[in-house]
């Protein structure tokens, strides 16, 4: 494994048959758990959401940026639809794009789809959420607040969301490097991935909150429950004042 292979997104033959076929099917059920949780989410404000930031996160992530010499990287976008969609529809939005980058773009191999969608669309969608509700009182502090915490959740979800992909090398590596050469490559270089992930996504949760704080998920207050006539919405919104 060369730099040139240093990216988030396996292509075919980077690990084996079995290892591939193991991640495909725990990315499957977990993508239809995701579907079920998700209906909870998806509301008049979600569903646009969801589409807009589906699209924004596929667009990017056509858009490779150089770190080094014979190394890039996108955006993964796991923090950002975490914050603004929820961890379960945002793992549906992830999981829309890396399909579609598949089938169409040949964006990453056939046979390493469901370790892609582990790595990024679970991995990488629910460590962002982990990391964000950790961080919410902060957050919800003040809109400063919002965009250091949308930061360091992408910061950290690029770097562990790496580590996805060292542990399947290092079960099923079938490209010719030792597990140590991959680990020191993918960590270091998608710690200065993550710099660049932290400030998009701190961008563009930080336009959202300043125009519509209703449609940024982490701030709202709390799950949705039912409510007497008469009373306003069940769930409170943020502020980024």
């Amino acid at each position: 494994m060369s730099t040139t292979d240093v990216a988030m997104h396996m292509s075919d033959g980077i690990v084996n048959a079995p290892t591939s076929l193991i991640f495909g099917v725990i990315s499957i059920l977990f993508v239809g758990l995701a579907a079920v949780r998700a209906r909870a989410d998806l509301d008049d404000r979600t569903a646009p959401m969801a589409g807009l930031v589906t699209a924004f996160v596929f667009a990017v992530q056509m858009i490779n940026f150089p770190i080094l010499p014979g190394a890039s990287g996108h955006l993964l976008g796991g923090a950002l639809v975490a914050i603004l969609v929820g961890p379960w529809v945002g793992t549906l939005c992830i999981t829309i794009v890396l399909v579609v980058q598949s089938l169409l773009f040949a964006d990453g191999g056939l046979t390493a789809l469901g370790t892609n969608v582990f790595n990024m669309a679970i991995i990488g969608v629910f460590v962002g959420w982990a990391v964000a509700r950790a961080m919410r009182g902060l957050a919800r502090r003040s809109r400063r607040g919002l965009i250091v915490t949308a930061f360091v959740a992408a910061f950290v979800n690029t770097v562990v969301a790496s580590l996805g992909f060292v542990l399947e090398y290092a079960i099923g590596g079938a490209a010719g490097a030792t597990t140590g050469t991959v680990l020191t490559l993918m960590v270091g270089f998608h710690a200065l991935i993550g710099i660049g992930e932290g400030i998009i996504t701190a961008a563009t949760v930080g336009a959202v909150a300043a125009v519509r704080p209703d449609l940024v998920h982490l701030l709202r207050t709390a799950p949705r429950v039912a409510q007497p006539a008469g009373r306003g919405p069940a769930r409170g919104e943020g502020s980024t004042a």
